[in-house]
């Protein structure tokens, strides 16, 4: 299953791993904010999210480095880069 088809579905929840302040600038509807400083942090939280988690960010380093940590740790997770991606994929029709 493609990113795309995982956002337009909601067959997974979307993480952003930005700081507080960015999210607050602007961000995927119904996404969850969980600053890559945090995830260590928040694990339980993250563990009871509906998975695949769809992680994004400004640009895509930051859910990369996400993405590669949490799938070590078992998560089904992946990339989705930048937000601004992952919210045009949301606003798409089926």
């Amino acid at each position: 299953m493609t990113i795309e088809n995982i956002v337009k579905t909601k067959q997974g929840t979307i993480v952003d791993v930005r700081t507080p302040g960015e999210f607050m600038g602007g961000h995927v509807v119904g996404s969850i904010n969980i600053p890559l400083q945090e995830i260590e942090k928040r694990w339980d939280e993250i563990k009871s999210l509906k998975q695949p988690l769809v992680l994004c960010c400004a640009s895509g380093g930051r859910s990369g480095q996400a993405t590669q940590y949490l799938l070590q740790q078992g998560i089904e997770c992946m990339n989705g880069g930048s937000w601004l991606d992952v919210n045009y994929y949301q606003t798409q029709n089926l």
